[in-house]
């Protein structure tokens, strides 16, 4: 039973995190996003500051070694990353989701062995589970694990992986019985540390989300040893993939809530300082609108994230809350791009200011950690289960 002492123990604790991100962001981020994120340069120095931090073990529990923070400070703080530089929250990101599977799904002896060394940021990674063909239906991957003694060997291809440059190792999603019926009864997930046959054929270009490594992947007879089957049990991969993403989902909505927060601080701001008709633009009519509905949206992108992961803290199921955050929170991430590329006129369209970054960042959001048409559905079809007539 945890007593209000804990609480504000834990409240101060998240505090000085909390702190500690922001003098972080502040001296080792905001002065070189610009240069790192217009040269698509990986931002080495500071992932080894976040290295330093705990941050890649930010979940983790402390018997792990990692700082064991609640998911809902967890989402303040992915909240706060993003809105200075999006890019640099999927790299802690995509690691965590890996390191929820094994929190979640591994045997024993696969927590003692993983988790510490993903929370020092020693082995860093993601999730290996999207394919040319395999997106929104994961069921339909065809990369294929075949157990020969106390190896599988793994051939295939996958792609839009983030963090597979210069992470060492991936939750790797695979076919481990490709005649399965139902699909996802063939499917098993793997901790694939890179080695021979693990190859990263290229880094693709994007609009936005520059800096972080996003690439296509060739398998060819890659072997793993058999006791990196998370769970030591085949045919369980899809639903253990299942509860990482939902982490992803609240930190996909806590990257909308920051990109969010970001286009409106930098409205408020310049409306206050750029002049027409000789006063400022912050006091003309149309203006305001653009302000109030801004606003409104960022404070209600925070109370579905917070809701979410909460709901996550507790253990619940809860893909409709994250479903609807993540879908809420993004599409407020895009509005207010444009609303705050609006205000600020044909500035809004210059490298010089943050606006056009955040412009080219939002729709990654739209798209990632499962599309918003799809967690529409997911919505729809929890409210169905949920309250049948």
């Amino acid at each position: 039973m945890a007593t209000d002492h804990d609480h504000d123990h834990d409240h101060d604790h998240d505090t000085q995190i909390l702190d500690a991100i922001d003098r972080f962001l502040k001296t080792e981020v905001r002065p070189h996003v610009k240069r790192l994120e217009q040269a698509d340069e990986y931002p080495a120095e500071i992932v080894e500051q976040m290295k330093k931090m705990g941050l890649f073990g930010c979940i983790i529990p402390a018997e792990y070694g990692g700082l064991g923070l609640s998911t809902a400070t967890y989402a303040a703080v992915v909240a706060r990353i993003a809105s200075v530089w999006m890019s640099i929250s999927g790299i802690i990101n995509s690691h965590l989701i890996m390191a929820a599977t094994v929190l979640r799904s591994g045997t024993e002896a696969q927590k003692r062995d993983l988790l510490p060394r993903f929370a020092s940021g020693e082995l860093r990674g993601g999730i290996g589970l999207t394919e040319a063909d395999a997106g929104t239906d994961l069921q339909a991957i065809r990369t294929r694990a075949v157990r020969e003694g106390d190896h599988y060997v793994i051939n295939g291809s996958k792609t839009w992986i983030t963090n597979s440059l210069h992470g060492g190792c991936l939750a790797l999603l695979v076919k481990t019985d490709p005649q399965a019926e139902p699909r996802h009864k063939g499917m098993s997930l793997f901790i694939t540390e890179k080695g021979p046959g693990f190859v990263v054929t290229r880094k693709l270009k994007k609009l936005g989300y520059r800096g972080i490594d996003t690439c296509e992947l060739q398998f060819d007879n890659y072997r793993v040893p058999a006791d990196r089957l998370i769970g030591g049990v085949e045919g369980r991969g899809l639903q253990q993939v299942l509860s990482g993403l939902e982490l992803g989902r609240i930190n996909v909505a806590a990257r909308g809530l920051g990109v969010a927060t970001a286009s409106l601080r930098d409205a408020v701001a310049y409306s206050q300082q750029r002049k027409t008709f000789g006063k400022p633009i912050c006091e003309h009519q149309a203006i305001q609108l653009k302000l109030g509905e801004m606003g409104t949206r960022v404070e209600a992108a925070r109370l579905l994230v917070e809701a979410a992961a909460r709901a996550y803290d507790r253990g619940e199921r809860c893909d409709m809350e994250a479903g609807m955050a993540k879908y809420f929170a993004t599409e407020a991430a895009m509005d207010n791009a444009l609303e705050c590329m609006r205000i600020h006129g044909a500035y809004g369209y210059s490298p010089e200011f943050d606006v056009e970054r955040y412009y080219r960042d939002a729709p990654l959001l739209l798209i990632g950690e499962g599309t918003n048409e799809m967690q529409r559905l997911i919505i729809a079809r929890q409210l169905i289960q949920r309250y049948p007539a």
